[in-house]
């Protein structure tokens, strides 16, 4: 299916963090965790273009540069207004679609990313993601919306919560927006694990798990993580107690 509408995908990524500074540009085999995302991300379908949303903060400079040399959209907004900075960074690159990512998304699947946007295209739904009801692991959230849809909430809310995530607002309110939701397999069905990148211990899972996998192929996927964690049980338990923060 080949959309007329301009679909861009945002990494919302920023150096601050108060569990893992510079999470960012870490380097798992050799290169920062943005840069990672950004490879996984490019092997989509759909997906146009790419931009790096940061924030205007000095320390955000090196992730500016590191998108530049990706030959990636880079757009530097607020750092605690993420609704604006994802808005607008959307405006400057002329997108209709917005695949909203975040910079933890080290593992992040072009499968999952194709199918949620798939899912968008063929309803007509305001937002699709597959986190309404959670199953895959933590670390593969995909969320779709048109810019209008988000340009419509950044009008209708201003509470904290809402600017620091981008689609909250969006999912908190079904009786304004029509919401989908693609669900995992069930082979991919454990939201108890975790491949998202927040603490020591979550960097030191995604290692384990890109040292033993990106070497031979470059472009593993979600099946290739889940067959090594079924081979190496013990690599679970690495950041199996770490606790999700909560957005309110």
């Amino acid at each position: 299916m080949i959309s007329k509408e301009k679909i861009v995908a945002t990494i919302e990524a920023r150096y601050a963090s108060t569990r893992l500074p510079g999470k960012t540009l870490l380097e798992i085999c050799g290169k920062p965790t943005l840069e990672l995302i950004i490879e996984r991300l490019k092997q989509s379908k759909f997906i146009e273009e790419i931009v790096v949303a940061t924030t205007v903060n000095p320390d955000c400079d090196a992730i500016e540069k590191l998108a530049l040399k990706l030959n990636v959209g880079c757009y530097r907004g607020s750092e605690e207004d993420v609704l604006d900075r994802v808005l607008k960074a959307g405006k400057a690159y002329n997108a209709n679609i917005i695949v909203e990512i975040t910079g933890d998304e080290t593992l992040i699947d072009s499968i999952i990313i194709d199918e949620t946007i798939e899912f968008y295209l063929k309803n007509n739904y305001d937002y699709v993601s597959n986190i309404l009801d959670r199953r895959y692991p933590r670390g593969l959230d995909t969320q779709v919306f048109s810019l209008k849809v988000l340009d419509k909430v950044s009008r209708l809310t201003n509470e904290p919560a809402d600017r620091e995530n981008v689609s909250l607002y969006i999912y908190e309110h079904p009786e304004m927006f029509k919401l989908g939701s693609v669900r995992a397999p069930e082979e991919l069905n454990h939201p108890e694990w975790r491949w998202t990148l927040d603490t020591k211990e979550d960097f030191q899972f995604l290692k384990t798990v890109y040292s033993a996998l990106y070497p031979n192929k470059k472009n593993f996927n979600s099946y290739d993580v889940l067959k090594f964690l079924k081979d190496n049980p013990q690599v679970v338990e690495i950041n199996k107690s770490i606790k999700q923060k909560a957005v309110r």
